[in-house]
């Protein structure tokens, strides 16, 4: 490794020399621990007496070969500060950790894969004129065995990477999406952190297997034509001693002073202004899209990198946003189809711009205003909604500013907030048509889809890591129904290539934006394989005479009723009340209501 890149914050691949490395002759260690008095490798290999490093390099990296550690075994670095005292940590650049509450590193090989994804990586683009529809999934909630099943001793019944895939990748398939996006898999202490507080950067949470297991994870996805985006975490880590904090006996990755060292989650912001952590953080991204082939990383509270705590008014974090932009170059030039993404709540401009034109370089950002604006528009009493009518325009102000991604992510269904259908105004029966009609606004509206698990069946339970999805609530006709509408709309999105240009402003209008007294919409997307063209009743009555212009020579097909009877709605199969008229639709639309057309020339 170039230690002098190290140090300026170049390197993107320091996974290769630091950490623990299988060869024929054992097992290598490396560890940087410039402030240490000196380290010890302890182990299975050593019942854990000291096995002295030797310090390499600058004499700032300690190294140590041993014969007889071998892949499966655990271990730790025995760091001992100035005061001659020590704390046992886990390796930061370490590729395996045991299962939680166990704290070691474990030797595990990363090469020993053979990945068969050649022809999708050679296909694979960003999807920016593709669509995209991403199902996020925490992998320990999703489905667990039943007890039945379950090994002695298995309270928890989480199924491994591989196996997991198996039943994913079916029902993904079945339900019309085309990239699974995975919260963190990298190691972390507490399962209610969901894995947004890290402790093993470079280690597959050992709660779901083996690196090789979650290589197979990704090879299978690739297989059947499905993409894998998985959560990433620059901005902080877990305060546990045992890992990145206080590393060497000083704060090595973290801030010096508490006030900026500790952010608003009760973890340890990193210090991006130091080549060595730009180096951990940038060698961890690239590690997950190299080693694991997966297709891009979203990640997570950019805000926070943005700006100090993520507070507009402390001002930028110029160091911060420097690394973003720098890593962001790199990890591009390094994988240009791979998608990074950015979840950040901040209106600072371009972050979606290439860093050549002055932006932060991501590929997407998560549309949090949208996702806002639209849930908080159907939590409101229909009375209300002409009122609110514009909450639903809005969006498109600025839509084009950036490239958007539509989220109904793991966040919005969790903490009291109730779930998607849950939020829905009114009683249990108006639930689920309301849900219905703003997913159909939520597809013909430009922007990536991303849609958290659960969703598609109505779940109403807030989320719980601890229990799978309710999966017996599809025995019950509305969501069974519902999720037969989720299908079909999903598999609209994926088929018709209007709803794939969501960049090009020429592709998007508002056929009627200007209805606030009916609460109806109209929304166009074009193409020149048709138009599709969505309208939507969005209040509690019924709209009778209601026409919508289209323009002359048009064939025009009924694509979804989402009041069909089908989808448990009032109108009867096939019995949906439009006709065209010359250059327009006419239409009497029921409460709650979206219906999609088709629109070719003729």
């Amino acid at each position: 490794m170039d230690i002098y890149g190290f140090y300026k914050g170049e390197i993107f691949d320091a996974y290769d020399y630091l950490g623990a490395h299988v060869s024929a002759k054992g097992t290598i260690f490396r560890t940087y621990a410039p402030n240490a008095s000196k380290v010890s490798l302890i182990g299975d290999f050593s019942d854990w007496k000291d096995i002295p490093m030797e310090r390499t390099d600058d004499g700032k990296f300690f190294s140590v070969s041993c014969p007889k550690a071998k892949e499966g075994m655990r271990y730790k670095y025995r760091i001992y500060s100035k005061n001659g005292t020590f704390i046992d940590h886990c390796d930061p650049y370490g590729f395996g950790m045991e299962v939680r509450p166990g704290t070691c590193s474990v030797i595990r090989r990363i090469d020993n894969f053979r990945f068969h994804d050649e022809k999708w990586l050679a296909k694979r683009t960003d999807c920016r004129d593709k669509p995209m529809n991403i199902y996020e999934v925490h992998l320990g909630s999703w489905k667990r065995k039943p007890e039945a099943d379950r090994e002695e001793g298995d309270e928890e019944g989480w199924y491994n990477y591989s196996e997991i895939a198996d039943m994913l990748i079916k029902y993904v398939l079945e339900f019309g999406y085309n990239f699974i996006e995975l919260m963190p898999v990298s190691e972390h202490p507490c399962d209610e952190s969901w894995g947004y507080q890290n402790t093993g950067f470079f280690a597959p949470t050992s709660r779901y297997g083996t690196p090789v297991q979650l290589m197979e994870f990704v090879d299978k996805c690739h297989k059947h034509g499905i993409g894998v985006i998985v959560d990433f975490v620059p901005v902080h880590f877990a305060v546990d001693h045992y890992a990145l904090t206080e590393y060497d006996g000083t704060k090595l990755y973290e801030f010096p002073d508490d006030e900026a060292g500790y952010n608003e989650w009760g973890s340890r912001n990193f210090m991006h202004s130091k080549g060595e952590v730009r180096t951990f953080i940038q060698s961890a991204a690239n590690y997950w899209l190299s080693v694991y082939h997966f297709d891009g990383l979203r990640m997570d509270a950019i805000r926070n990198m943005i700006y100090w705590h993520g507070e507009e008014y402390r001002g930028e974090n110029r160091f911060a946003i420097q690394f973003l932009k720098d890593m962001n170059c790199g990890l591009k030039a390094r994988h240009p189809s791979a998608i990074i993404s950015a979840e950040d709540s901040s209106a600072y401009p371009k972050v979606t711009a290439p860093v050549f034109a002055g932006g932060l370089g991501f590929d997407y950002k998560w549309d949090l205003g949208w996702m806002h604006d639209t849930l908080e528009y159907f939590q409101s009493a229909p009375m209300y909604r002409t009122r609110d009518y514009h909450k639903l325009t809005f969006s498109m102000l600025y839509f084009y500013n950036e490239n958007f991604i539509l989220p109904l992510s793991h966040d919005e269904v969790v903490h009291g907030k109730a779930t998607i259908t849950q939020k829905m105004n009114g009683q249990y029966d108006d639930k689920f048509p309301q849900a219905r009609a703003m997913y159909m606004y939520m597809i013909v509206h430009p922007g990536k889809k991303l849609n958290f698990m659960g969703n598609e069946i109505s779940q109403l339970r807030e989320w719980d890591e601890k229990r799978e999805q309710d999966w017996d609530m599809l025995k019950y006709p509305l969501h069974d129904s519902f999720r037969e509408y989720i299908k079909k709309l999903n598999k609209i999105y994926l088929t018709h290539t209007a709803l794939h240009y969501d960049f090009d402003p020429t592709n998007f209008e508002w056929s009627d934006c200007d209805s606030p007294d009916r609460c109806i919409y109209a929304a166009r997307r074009k193409s020149a394989d048709g138009d599709i063209l969505a309208v939507m009743n969005f209040s509690d009555w019924y709209q009778s005479g209601y026409s919508v212009k289209i323009g002359e020579d048009y064939k025009v097909t009924l694509l979804l009723d989402s009041d069909d009877q089908l989808y448990s709605g009032r109108t009867p199969d096939g019995k949906t009340d439009y006709k065209v008229s010359g250059d327009h639709i006419d239409l009497n639309i029921p409460p709650f209501t979206g219906i999609m057309f088709l629109l070719e020339k003729k």
